[in-house]
C-alpha cells in the first residue's frame, strides 16, 4: 500500500471550497487520523482516501 506526499501552500487563499494543498485542510485530515504529518508543512495521504473524504473535509465550515 502506498501512499501521497503533498506539501502544504504557504498560506490559505481563502478559496470555497479550499484547494487541496490549503494548510487548513491537510491539518483537518491529521486530526482525523487520516493524514500522517512527516515534516513541518509536508503530509502523507493514503491512496485510498476517497474523492468524497477530501471533499468533506474540503467544505467551509461557518
Amino acid at each position: 500500500m502506498g501512499s501521497m506526499k503533498v506539501r502544504a501552500k504557504a498560506k490559505c487563499c481563502q478559496d470555497t471550497p479550499r484547494c487541496k494543498r490549503c494548510p487548513v485542510v491537510l491539518e483537518r485530515l491529521h486530526k482525523a487520523g487520516i493524514a500522517e504529518r512527516t515534516k513541518k508543512g509536508k503530509y502523507r495521504l493514503p491512496d485510498d482516501l476517497t474523492k468524497r473524504d477530501l471533499k468533506r473535509f474540503r467544505a467551509r465550515v461557518a
